[in-house]
């Protein structure tokens, strides 16, 4: 094979890999079903890190006999600790930010805000299957955590 030719087929084989490198990194976008389906979360992608908001509520409003929020209305994040971001809605929350793509389908050196208790966790994102994410949330060393799993 002359010289010219082989130039082809390793340029060719290069520009694969690196498209399958960059679908793999991307792999957790789109939109995943919570745990017990309570909420439906987009990940997104902006300069090379992974974010999270919610997009949906099966439940979107307090109930009409709530002590916790404003009955019928849309639900916000009450439990925030920053007392000047409570009255923001939980629909279009941002969960999650600043994951990066760490390899072998994991995310890592992210955070994650769960909105019910308030607290901010370190997070870890393992895409187990094509339609399965596992989300770990811990404090200081993921020893110390809880998983959960979304499903698109």
């Amino acid at each position: 094979m002359k010289f010219a030719a082989r130039v082809v087929v390793i340029l060719c084989l290069l520009i694969s890999l690196s498209a399958y490198a960059a679908s793999t990194n991307d792999a957790i976008l789109g939109t995943w079903h919570t745990t017990d389906d309570k909420s439906q979360v987009l990940i997104f992608k902006q300069n090379d890190h992974y974010f999270g908001k919610i997009v949906s509520l099966k439940e979107p409003n307090w109930p009409a006999d709530s002590k916790l929020g404003t009955p019928g209305q849309p639900k916000n994040d009450r439990n925030n600790p920053d007392s000047t971001l409570r009255a923001k809605p939980i629909i279009g929350l941002q969960i999650m930010r600043d994951f990066t793509y760490a390899g072998k389908n994991v995310w890592t050196e992210g955070r994650v805000y769960d909105p019910e208790n308030g607290k901010t966790y370190h997070g870890k994102i393992t895409l187990a299957a094509t339609n399965r994410l596992e989300l770990r949330g811990f404090i200081g060393i993921s020893l110390l955590g809880r998983t959960v799993t979304w499903t698109r």
